[in-house]
Order: C-alpha cells, then structure tokens, then sequence
C-alpha cells in the first residue's frame, strides 16, 4: 500500500477507502466492494479529462473535444494506467477469482482504476484528485493533437463514402460471470464480416470493426 501511494504520489487519510477502492466485489459478503468508488471515479475522471481538454485546446469544437476524451477514458487506457499502478497485484478478491486470473483481467483493473480516483476524491477533494490525475494523464491528452477516430467511426465513414449501409453489429456469445463477461461480436458491411472478442459489448465491437477495417484496406 506504501508504496502504491508513492506511485500516484498521494497519501490517503483514510486507509479504509484506500482498501475499498482495491476491494472486488467477489468479496461483497465480507467487506466493502469498490463498485460505488468506481462509479463516483468515473464521474471525476470525466469532469477532469473535460476540463484539462477545455484548457489545452481553446479552439477545438465540442465533437472534436468529445473525441480526445473517449480516447483517454476508454477501457484500454484505464488498464494500462492501472497496470503502471501495479494494481493488479493489491487487489483483495475471492480465492476463485483469483484463480480465474482475475489480477490480469481488464474490467477488474479499470474499475480498481476508477475506484482509487473516486477514493481520492472522498478522502482529499477536488484538488488532490487533479494533482493525481494530471500527472498521469496530461502526458496523453498532449499528444491528442488532433481528434482520433475510433475503429467504429472510421468504419462507418468507409461505408458512407461508397454509399453502402452502415455497418450492423451483432452479438454471437456472452459467456462468463457477471464480473468477468466475455462478449463475442460480428460486424458486417456489405456482405463482408469480422468478429472481435472482449470484456463488454463496445470492446468487442471496436475489436470487430478493427479487424474488418484490415480485411478491407
């Protein structure tokens, strides 16, 4: 725990929403989960990349502003910085998931992610929040220098420019518990299709297009 708090360079008050925030809720019957600390996180998180976005680029529209913060708050990017984090290894959960490699799985690292944001907002405020924050994601929204497209985005467009219908995704299998889903999706474009597997639906969906966007450059 010391030295995690050395890692995001924040000292927590309270070492009980510390352990909270790194608390799976496979655990839920002997301890508090971290479900509500991500879902108060993923609200700082977005008020904070808002907000840093508004300040670095005056002259960008709403839609290009909308496009950088996807970017930085997707799945990928919340489990890479967990994994900077070494969160994987303090996580607190059940001995069955652990043996499901839940240390590795991307959903528990992002909720973790977003869970320690949202504790850092209860236990320092606003301010201590931001200063966490910005360290490790101002890097990333300062090489955003123009607005990035998605793997769906760009699929779509491919199709509207040779007038054909838009793309259709559609779920094949959901498998798995509740807290660890695997989500197996197929997109299809005139007649053309690619499947893409991840931990929920818009994963797997950006998965697909990416992999069909291959297929037809």
């Amino acid at each position: 725990m010391d030295a995690l708090q050395q890692r995001i360079g924040y000292t927590f008050n309270d070492a009980a929403l510390l352990e909270q925030a790194l608390t799976h809720r496979s655990l839920a019957r002997e301890h508090p989960h971290n479900q509500r600390l991500e879902f108060l996180g993923d609200a700082v998180l977005g008020l904070m990349v808002a907000e840093l976005l508004y300040r670095l680029y005056p002259d960008a529209d709403e839609g290009d502003l909308s496009k950088r913060l996807v970017a930085l708050v997707n799945g990928e990017q919340l489990t890479a910085i967990a994994r900077t984090w070494q969160l994987g290894a303090l996580l607190f959960m059940s001995s069955s998931e652990e043996e499901q490699r839940g240390r590795e799985n991307s959903s528990n690292l992002e909720d973790a992610c977003e869970a320690l944001l949202g504790a850092i907002y209860l236990d320092g405020g606003i301010d201590a929040v931001r200063a966490v924050f910005t360290q490790f994601w101002k890097p990333l929204a300062e090489t955003l220098t123009s607005a990035p497209k998605d793997a769906k985005t760009s699929l779509q467009e491919w199709a509207q420019a040779r007038a054909l219908p838009l793309p259709e995704y559609t779920v094949l299998s959901s498998v798995g518990p509740a807290h660890a889903p695997d989500f197996v999706i197929e997109v299809a474009v005139n007649g053309k299709t690619a499947q893409g597997r991840g931990t929920n639906k818009r994963l797997a969906e950006r998965l697909a297009a990416e992999v069909l966007l291959a297929k037809l450059a």
